[in-house]
Formats: structure tokens, C-alpha cells, sequence
């Protein structure tokens, strides 16, 4: 049994077991949604409350009605915001909805071709929610610097991109997320770029306490199966973590060395 002793997951005093966070938009529909966030073994899931049904229009289908806030922390999310101000107040949206839910995703896009951040709004958007009580989860760029700014107002985690949403790309800049990783005090969180469990393993490996996805998942193949295959590969890539990697090498290191052989 290993002698490494791992740290809980750890997001605005809540304790989670898994340090995969799921999506809720792209799949067919409610039921598809539910099947792969139970196979990804996920204990929160991100809504846009722009485009998806919390109770708002009452006539529709309610994401509640299929995923239960007690079993899973409904975590909204600022989607389709371009500035500070609408984003703000989707936040204030989601806390009535969810009747005083203070834990919010934020998100300002910069453009709806990349969907990179827009950080000015975005820092804009941190001051207003800390300032009025908000939990802050914050989907930003990979600048090392940006991200220790975001801590210090007082957020609850920083999620900065290892790709652009929904590109499927990978980690792109794994030092930019060491460097991050190096000064952060709030858990981070790899948010957007991942496209399959390699990159879910790559970002755990990195030393990150956790990976949201979305995309990955709803637009596999098999997105029960996709599911699956992310947990596994987000909890494997914790133990690599925490294990240690060998040192890399330029030649070549024999398994057997022949130092103290027979003959």
C-alpha cells in the first residue's frame, strides 16, 4: 500500500472525492447527460444558465427534474457572457434560481470565434461578485500572472484554459500551468481544451487538483463510455502525480545494471 497521502479537493469549504467537474450542454438530452455524468463518477456539474432550463421558462424540460442538487452541486456558469455587467448578472440570476446558491462559475468571452477569455472583464466581473458575496469559480487565460490576480480578490479556484473551448487540442502550455500551479494557494482547475483521457491524465499529471470538461465527453462517440474513460484517466493521472516521475534521460538507463553481476 502506498505510503503518499493525497489532499482532498477542496472548493469553498466543500470536500470532494472526485476532482472531475462535468457539463451539461451538447448531449442529445437530459437522460443522455445523466448516464455519462453517473459514469464519470463527477460530484459537480456546470450549467449555463443562459441556455439551459433551471426553471426559468417553466414550460420547458428542467435539468433539476433529472439531476438532483442534492446528490450534485449544481455549478451555473456564466456562458454566452461578454462583459462584466452580464455576466454579474446571470451570477445574481443563478443565485435566485437556486435559492441562494453562492457558488458560480465565472466566464467573460472575449469573442464568439476563439471564446478566449477577456480578462479586463473578467477581472471586473471579480471584483463585483467577491464584494457581494459570491463562491467564484474563474475560467481565464493561462497567464501565471492574471491567474495570481484572480486569487488575491479572493476566488474560490482559478480554471485557467489549457485549450480554447471546445477544440479538443490538448494542453497546450503545460509550463504556463506549472507556473500557475507553483504560486496558487486556491485550487486550479483545467478548464476547456480537453479532448480525450490522455489530456485529462496530462493535466493531473502536471500536479492540477482537478479538470472540468464538457465537450470531451457530450461529442464522443460514446459519451457514457467517454465518461468512464475521463474518470479513470483523471484519477490515474493524480496517482502519476503524487507517485513521481522517473527523470527524463538523453541515453539510455538499463533496468538490469550490470554493477555487482556474477560474472
Amino acid at each position: 500500500m502506498s505510503t503518499v497521502e493525497d489532499k482532498p479537493l477542496v472548493v469553498a469549504g466543500k470536500t470532494y472525492d472526485s476532482r472531475l467537474i462535468v457539463g451539461s450542454g451538447k448531449y442529445k438530452d437530459f437522460n443522455e447527460n445523466q448516464l455519462a455524468l453517473e459514469a464519470s463518477g463527477a460530484e459537480m456539474i456546470t450549467v449555463a444558465i443562459r441556455r439551459v432550463n433551471l426553471g426559468q421558462n417553466k414550460d420547458e424540460p428542467n435539468l433539476l427534474d433529472v439531476i438532483s442538487p442534492e446528490q450534485y452541486t449544481i455549478l451555473p456558469n456564466t456562458a454566452g457572457c461578454y462583459t462584466a455587467d452580464d455576466a454579474v448578472r446571470t451570477c445574481r440570476m443563478a443565485r435566485e434560481l437556486l435559492d441562494g446558491h453562492s457558488l458560480v462559475k465565472l466566464e467573460v468571452l472575449g469573442d464568439q470565434k476563439t471564446l478566449y477569455p477577456n480578462v479586463t472583464e473578467t477581472l471586473a466581473a471579480a471584483e463585483i461578485l467577491v464584494k457581494d458575496g459570491f463562491d467564484v469559480m474563474v475560467y481565464t487565460s493561462d497567464d501565471p500572472l492574471i491567474a495570481l490576480r484572480l486569487e488575491e480578490i479572493g476566488y474560490v479556484a482559478v480554471m485557467p484554459l489549457g485549450a480554447p473551448i471546445g477544440s479538443g487540442l490538448g494542453i497546450r502550455n503545460p509550463y504556463n500551468i506549472r507556473m500557475i500551479l507553483e504560486n496558487a494557494k486556491v485550487p486550479i482547475i483545467v478548464d476547456a481544451g480537453v479532448g480525450t483521457a490522455s489530456d485529462a491524465s496530462i493535466a493531473m499529471e502536471l500536479g492540477c487538483d482537478g479538470v472540468l470538461m464538457n465537450t470531451a465527453i457530450a461529442e464522443a462517440g460514446d459519451p457514457v463510455l467517454m465518461a468512464s474513460a475521463m474518470k479513470k484517466a483523471v484519477e490515474s493521472g493524480r496517482e502519476a502525480f503524487l507517485a513521481g516521475r522517473m527523470p527524463r534521460r538523453l541515453y539510455a538507463s538499463a533496468s538490469s545494471p550490470i554493477d555487482g553481476t556474477f560474472f
